[in-house]
């Protein structure tokens, strides 16, 4: 929230002309120093993957060919490519938002090309690729023993119906970014049926800014009454029934609610 305003910085009729001529609004670099200060001692802001003390995933798209990539750490059963690679260019790229940031290549990765934000994919929210990792490339992890815990980042259903092409657009985009994230939640519910599933989201009342810094402290207030009325405990212990992926409620309409 403090931050939010230098790194989103814009003038608006420079900002505009950044965009149509270099096709992206913001200065990538400050991105990165701004995720290296945020992962706070020197050591960990020159960690790789591997040094990670918890289990990771990292999601990027590579630009010139569109592939997906998840950026996990090195294990017994994965092709061991992407665990040598630094914590802060990974979560460089995943940031990189298309028209906002510039992409971003990774050091020691520069063959694979320059990489963009993880959720212009299929991992908009790659709960499903977690679970992949987890229970497919791990020993430790098993559905049946495992209580996964899915946080939305909020989503508006109040849009106009369109009536004309920039409206269209708008809702094309919309969708397009919306659509995987129940996708990936009904894969998990049908794919990892034994585990115990928690897909927790907040209907929003109107729409958001990706780059609006002014509406950080609106958007935390949200967050945070959202966050407050959670039963933490039993979602953690695998109890709670009200926000338990099922068949039956997997829709977004009856998972996420209005705060």
């Amino acid at each position: 929230v403090d931050r939010s305003p230098v790194l989103f910085a814009k003038i608006p009729i420079v900002s505009t002309l950044r965009r149509i001529l270099l096709g992206h609004l913001y200065d990538v670099r400050r991105l990165h120093r701004f995720i290296r200060e945020q992962l706070g001692a020197e050591a960990a802001a020159d960690w790789q993957l591997n040094d990670v003390p918890l289990d990771i995933m990292i999601t990027a798209k590579g630009l010139t060919d569109g592939h997906q990539w998840y950026f996990v750490k090195d294990g017994p059963t994965n092709a061991k490519r992407t665990g040598r690679l630094s914590l802060a260019d990974c979560l460089t790229a995943s940031a990189a938002a298309p028209t906002f940031f510039e992409p971003w290549s990774i050091i020691g990765f520069e063959k694979e090309g320059p990489m963009v934000d993880g959720g212009t994919g299929v991992a908009g929210n790659p709960v499903y690729q977690a679970c992949v990792e987890a229970f497919g490339y791990m020993d430790r992890y098993r559905p049946e023993d495992t209580i996964v815990v899915s946080l939305g980042t909020g989503h508006f259903l109040g849009r106009p119906r369109p009536t004309w092409i920039y409206s269209w657009l708008g809702w094309l985009l919309s969708e397009l970014l919306r659509s995987p994230g129940e996708q990936q939640t009904e894969l998990v519910d049908r794919h990892f049926a034994q585990a115990t599933f928690y897909r927790l989201d907040v209907r929003l009342e109107r729409e958001y800014s990706l780059d609006d810094a002014r509406q950080m402290p609106a958007l935390r207030g949200v967050g945070e009454r959202f966050a407050a009325r959670l039963a933490w405990p039993e979602i953690l212990a695998g109890t709670d029934r009200e926000w338990l992926v099922t068949r039956r409620n997997r829709q977004a309409e009856d998972y996420a609610q209005a705060v």
